[in-house]
């Protein structure tokens, strides 16, 4: 764009490149999806429950296996080279934006594999979870509120950031997070609003018109109301740790997005961050795999070793899926110390026990 002439064409630039953005993931996957349809001569997708993937530690070009659910007989895909971009683990707590696919299983697989995972506890918590819209979030509004004063209160209407936060409205999103579920536990109210307070209707409504559409859906005037929101689960900074070109510690196996920990978010992503590490790890782990296969040359670390069952027990039942999920949000989510990880910790362990015991049942063995 050309160096803007005035503060109005300055203002209607930021407004073109605030257009586009909400854009840009939309037109990125189009855009690939052309590419990939004019380059590519053959191809085979399936669709299957990430849970039912798992890489073998037995031969780390294998590739991937579907373990076998109800009727259906386990089928395998071997390549020489396997590239895991399963996305995140939000679906790991109660509260979360992520879709139901986000359940931490391209992790998993890889530890099975053998390959090394990184910085696990360092999840990012997003604090504008619109609770009308399920799990969704409004990250967009988020960035701009900062800018623009947006005011935190509780279902009552109490403003209380400034008792947490000297920054008050205009902290961060992680302290944000922290500081709604703190007012939520002290006043045993169930959510917290979000209003914007120096916005005109017309400027909101041209800003943001994919989320002031889903507020008028729900009754809600982003410009005027209070909207309920409430802090969730919303990207995992950690998951297989790569090197630059998206190799694993396991020759063969390659990871790339939000299941890859490439160490370029630290321990806090920045906002569309992810949507650029996507883009340009993905492109470099593609190259990378059309070379002689080696692994990846990762930092020295202090390695914790373990050996993974030899045989995974069947899916739990979806009322122990949410157990797990209460107990992580409880013991390991926003708030959390090593008293109360350590208990989550045990309690898994057992849950885990039984789960065991009752396969082995099913199994007809003792």
């Amino acid at each position: 764009m050309a160096r803007p002439r005035s503060a109005r064409e300055a203002r209607a630039q930021r407004q073109a490149r605030a257009a586009r953005a909400r854009r840009d993931g939309r037109e990125i996957g189009r855009l690939l999806v052309v590419a990939r349809g004019a380059r590519t001569r053959a191809s085979a997708s399936c669709r299957t429950p990430a849970r039912l993937i798992w890489s073998s530690s037995t031969d780390a070009h294998a590739g991937a296996r579907a373990m076998p659910r109800g009727d259906r007989d386990a089928g395998t895909i071997t390549a020489a080279r396997t590239l895991l971009a399963t996305g995140g683990a939000g679906q790991v707590f109660r509260e979360t934006t992520n879709p139901s696919i986000a359940t931490g299983d391209g992790i998993a697989m890889a530890a099975d594999a053998g390959a090394r995972v990184a910085d696990l506890e360092f999840i990012q918590f997003h604090p504008t979870r619109d609770e009308r819209r399920g799990r969704a979030a409004i990250p967009a509004v988020r960035g701009a509120a900062r800018r623009r004063r947006a005011a935190w209160s509780i279902d009552a209407g109490e403003r209380f950031m400034q008792r947490y936060e000297p920054a008050g409205d205009l902290a961060s999103r992680d302290l944000v997070s922290r500081a709604i579920v703190r007012e939520m536990e002290r006043t045993h109210e169930r959510r917290s609003t979000c209003r914007w307070r120096t916005w005109t209707a017309r400027f909101v409504h041209e800003r943001f018109p994919t989320i002031a559409q889903a507020c008028a859906n729900a009754g809600l005037d982003l410009a005027v109301d209070r909207i309920p929101v409430s802090p969730a689960a919303h990207y995992i900074m950690g998951g297989v740790e790569t090197d630059l070109d998206g190799r694993t510690s396991v020759d063969g196996l390659f990871a790339a997005g939000e299941v890859a920990c490439t160490g370029v978010h630290g321990a806090n992503r920045l906002a569309s961050n992810s949507l650029l590490e996507g883009l340009v790890f993905g492109a470099r782990a593609a190259d990378a795999m059309t070379e002689p296969l080696r692994a990846a040359c990762l930092r020295a670390s202090d390695v914790v070793s373990w050996t993974p069952d030899a045989r995974r027990p069947p899916t739990s039942s979806s009322r122990a899926a949410d157990d797990v999920r209460a107990l992580m949000w409880r013991n390991c989510g926003l708030l959390r110390d090593g008293h109360g990880m350590e208990a989550a910790l045990t309690r898994l362990e057992a849950w885990h026990g039984i789960v065991r015991t009752r396969a082995r049942v099913a199994r007809g063995r003792p």
